[in-house]
């Protein structure tokens, strides 16, 4: 299989296969065009690596389970042109590269959520105090202020006659 085929079966990116095996320095057979190609124990290995990271390990402690030798096999020694090889080590210079500027954004937006969280922390416990604050007092004037109401029952019975008295003349 090729990367971009294990990467489907891991749910990952072509890219993050071809970061793992580089970073973890793991013994991958390559094709004549220098291309990594994965057997069935390479594909079990980067379910491993996959599994561990899922579960929160850093790619720098990620272990893997089964170092393994490198491989023997027939591969056709094609003759490359010197500028090639330096376009060639370009690639990896500037890949590399992008490798640690994207951590570097990673950490950084990282800290900046958790700064974001713990603002928005602090201001639902400042709120909380204010609310609490807010209903003490709210509660004990509650208790203060206000007699019950006690019903004149001189006024009810007259508002019983003068509907009786209306509803003679009026459909109420």
């Amino acid at each position: 299989m090729n990367s971009s085929e294990v990467a489907k079966l891991l749910g990952v990116s072509t890219s993050t296969v071809q970061r793992w095996v580089k970073q973890l320095n793991l013994p991958m057979e390559r094709n004549e065009r220098g291309h990594y190609t994965f057997n069935e124990e390479d594909i079990a290995l980067l379910e491993n690596i996959r599994d561990q990271i899922q579960k929160g390990a850093l790619l720098q402690d990620v272990a893997p389970v089964a170092v393994k030798e490198s491989r023997k096999g027939t591969v056709k020694v094609a003759e490359m042109h010197p500028d090639m090889e330096k376009v060639l080590l370009m690639f990896a210079d500037l890949e590399r590269r992008m490798d640690g500027k994207a951590d570097s954004v990673a950490a950084y937006q990282l800290l900046q959520h958790r700064k974001e969280i713990e603002e928005l922390q602090a201001q639902v416990a400042a709120l909380a105090a204010a609310f609490e604050n807010m209903a003490q007092p709210a509660a004990a004037k509650e208790q203060q202020s206000m007699p019950p109401l006690v019903l004149d029952s001189a006024i009810i019975g007259k508002r019983k006659k003068k509907r009786k008295i209306m509803g003679l003349f009026f459909d109420i």
